[in-house]
């Protein structure tokens, strides 16, 4: 989708969403003109209060418009062998013989563990193409753990194999593979009910309220990340691992709310998960921190960030954002949205100099990443477009190949 142009984007979004232009013109409040234009490439970006708007009214997020980090084309045409692969070891072919043991040393559990913890790592730094190369042999490794050994050995490898497959739905929704990522995700949950880790189902639902919301089943996405919120809150409170896992569930049924257009109802349960973030530390750390979910002030005021951000409220987006300190265990890919969410509230202000100041850091943080979000190249368009060229903004834009 990255290279596809807006314009193709939103017709092609429009038809899926089966309105005509004024349709789309009267549920997002823009004018026909700038849709027919945008749709006859005879303009080529909008602002990004614009975006939001026919995001809305189009029903997806603005990622779905503006597409994701690329790590496979995802434009119809044939997969590459590398997704081919991972689909093949996702859902092995029908009637294949079960995974047998090798004549070669037994898979250590503690190695399997530590390799899946690295992926997840690639994952959160948007290493999509090194980790489609490594996950297949993941899977497959933990799908045989799962299958040998003794009670406990099998229970503890249905574990390594839910958080593999769970990291497959993962990957599978930033290619924009949402179908296969629910196929990946709905084995990750059984393979969770045969684990020895009692929160990976809730960790694991968390993952497919996600998928929910990229598919805009956001009444689905909600109802089941509260229903496994209330069950970890009340038999896994009193742990870090649970508090982490109920804030996960917390933040997603927020971010399904406001999505829906109700920013208080989710405001509300931001600031209820901010709360208990502070309870963590009062409790013993999770042994291996990368397999448990996401969930600390700092995730928890990113997250708030951007769901202002989306919803038009960008002071609000820059006061919450105005002296804040990351966590270490912050992944890469949360700083980075911090920074463009950021951005774009400073862009929404008209704060060229502001927003500038935010994508030099990005730059910084995550060179690779900015040169393929289409989102960040949009800012830059935006802001190149204006009449305001503040220091920075030009460099910025040679590198994203804007400028020449």
């Amino acid at each position: 989708m990255a290279s596809e142009h807006l314009g193709d984007r939103v017709c092609r979004l429009r038809r899926l969403a089966d309105l005509t232009q004024e349709g789309l013109a009267e549920r997002s409040g823009i004018s026909v003109d700038v849709i027919r234009k945008l749709e006859q490439k005879r303009k080529h970006s909008a602002r990004l209060p614009t975006l939001h708007a026919l995001a809305h009214g189009l029903g997806v997020e603005l990622t779905s418009l503006l597409g994701d980090p690329p790590g496979v084309p995802s434009n119809g045409e044939a997969d590459p062998p590398a997704l081919v692969a991972v689909r093949r070891a996702i859902m092995p072919p029908l009637f294949a013989p079960p995974p047998e043991p090798s004549s070669a040393e037994p898979l250590s559990l503690p190695l399997l563990r530590d390799e899946i913890a690295e992926a997840w790592t690639l994952y959160h730094a948007a290493e999509f193409g090194r980790l489609l190369e490594l996950l297949p042999g993941i899977i497959t490794d933990a799908r045989l753990a799962a299958a040998v050994g003794t009670a406990d050995e099998r229970a503890a490898g249905q574990a390594a194999l839910g958080k593999a497959l769970q990291l497959g739905g993962h990957l599978a929704i930033r290619l924009g593979k949402s179908d296969l990522a629910l196929s990946s995700l709905e084995r990750a949950v059984a393979a969770a009910g045969q684990s020895s880790d009692p929160l990976l189902t809730p960790m694991v639902s968390n993952s497919v309220a996600w998928a929910y919301q990229r598919q805009n089943r956001l009444d689905d996405a909600e109802h089941l990340a509260v229903y496994a919120a209330d069950g970890v809150e009340r038999e896994h409170g009193h742990t870090a691992e649970g508090v982490r896992v109920w804030g996960g569930l917390l933040m997603s049924a927020a971010t399904s709310a406001a999505r829906r257009g109700d920013y208080d109802t989710a405001n509300n349960m931001m600031t209820t998960a901010e709360r208990a973030a502070g309870r963590l530390a009062t409790l013993p750390p999770p042994e291996n921190g990368k397999l448990v979910s996401v969930f600390s002030r700092s995730s928890v005021r990113i997250e708030r960030v951007r769901l202002a951000v989306q919803h038009a409220r960008p002071e609000e987006a820059l006061t919450l954002a105005r002296g804040m300190r990351l966590s270490k265990d912050t992944p890469p890919s949360w700083r980075t949205w911090l920074l463009l969410d950021v951005a774009r509230a400073h862009t929404d202000l008209g704060d060229a100099a502001g927003a500038v100041r935010a994508l030099e850091a990005l730059r910084r943080v995550a060179p690779a990443w900015m040169r393929h979000h289409t989102l960040a190249v949009a800012i830059v368009s935006d802001l190149w477009g204006s009449p305001s060229h503040p220091p920075g903004l030009r460099k910025l834009a040679e590198s994203l190949g804007i400028a020449t």
